[in-house]
């Protein structure tokens, strides 16, 4: 009888601990999906005339290539502000 008793209660309490599983899951699920994306910003400033070659949202960084007069530039912008942050002059040896 006692055994018996032991059984239906473990039984009950995994039952419950199912049940708080599946509700932290779900609300885990409900922040996460509520999330707002991340702000990228909507426009960028290069030089007049600059050709662009490619652009990319990588390393948390907007990295755009272009050519300007002759010279390829590499431009590193912030993503949230669209500020500057860095140019790098790209050559060959």
């Amino acid at each position: 009888m006692l055994g018996k008793a032991r059984r239906s209660f473990g039984i009950s309490i995994g039952i419950l601990l199912l049940g708080f599983m599946a509700i932290g899951v779900a609300l885990v699920y409900r922040v996460m999906r509520d999330a707002p994306p991340p702000a990228v910003a909507e426009a960028i400033a290069l030089p007049a005339g600059a050709t662009i070659l490619s652009s990319q949202l990588s390393d948390g960084l907007i990295n755009v290539t272009y050519v300007l007069d002759g010279a390829t530039v590499l431009a590193l912008f912030d993503p949230t502000t669209g500020a500057l942050s860095r140019t790098i002059a790209l050559t060959t040896p």
